[in-house]
């Protein structure tokens, strides 16, 4: 068992009977989607409904017999479970390289709890030293943007396909990717710029979303618990 499977696994033991669970997006959530449905297959966690972050995720909880809603359908998720791409020591996060960090803020802002599964390669001590910040933009005039990324130190790429062509997330936008060769100064400040800017969906920046991290390490059976610290600067 990897470190990815060992947080998942872990995040098991947050369900309860007749929860609604925020399914996440990526490799880390499809573990634990995985061991969810066969816990529910089982027997356990009896009128258990679910609300998917995405399409992908939604499409393989329905063919591993998990029920589905809408969000608008249950108004509040009682516990979202999902993974980070990075995970800084206050738990603040980056996430969206799956694509789908609108939808997974959507699912994360409605849940009375969401808990973050990774395993230990997601721990930084600041973000953006490990992995680039997704950034979602709507098609019109995207490349006007690239500007006002370089303007806030980020390096900034355009997601493609095999083929060339933009990524198009669930959404219908695009996503540009960027970097930081210091990491993230400040994420609340940043946060706030690219927000404040005309065409911009969402960032990636998590932040005070996760009150708890579940990590799972490669080579130790045990599981390390990290809890959210405030301050997001």
């Amino acid at each position: 068992m990897n470190g990815k499977q060992r947080a998942a696994k872990e995040a098991l033991k947050y369900i309860r009977e007749g929860m609604v669970v925020g399914l996440g997006t990526g490799s880390t959530s499809e573990c634990f989607i995985h061991l969810l449905a066969g816990e529910v297959k089982a027997g356990r966690f009896s009128n258990l409904r679910c609300v998917a972050t995405s399409v992908q995720s939604e499409n393989l909880a329905r063919e591993l017999g998990l029920t589905v809603i809408s969000l608008h359908e249950c108004g509040v998720v009682d516990l979202t479970i999902d993974g980070a791409d990075e995970i800084d020591p206050r738990v603040h996060l980056i996430k969206g390289l799956g694509g789908a960090l609108v939808r997974e803020k959507i699912v994360e802002q409605n849940s009375r709890r969401f808990i973050c599964i990774a395993d230990s390669s997601k721990l930084v001590q600041r973000l953006g030293t490990k992995c680039p910040l997704p950034v979602e933009v709507l098609p019109f005039a995207h490349q006007v943007h690239e500007n006002f990324f370089h303007s806030l130190g980020g390096t900034p790429r355009l997601r493609t396909r095999e083929d060339g062509s933009p990524y198009v997330t669930d959404n219908g936008n695009y996503i540009y990717q960027l970097t930081f060769p210091r990491g993230i100064a400040s994420p609340a400040d940043l946060d706030r710029k690219l927000r404040s800017r005309a065409g911009i969906v969402g960032t990636g920046l998590f932040l005070s979303l996760a009150d708890t991290a579940l990590i799972g390490s490669d080579d130790e059976e045990t599981v390390k618990v990290i809890r959210h610290r405030l301050s997001a600067s």
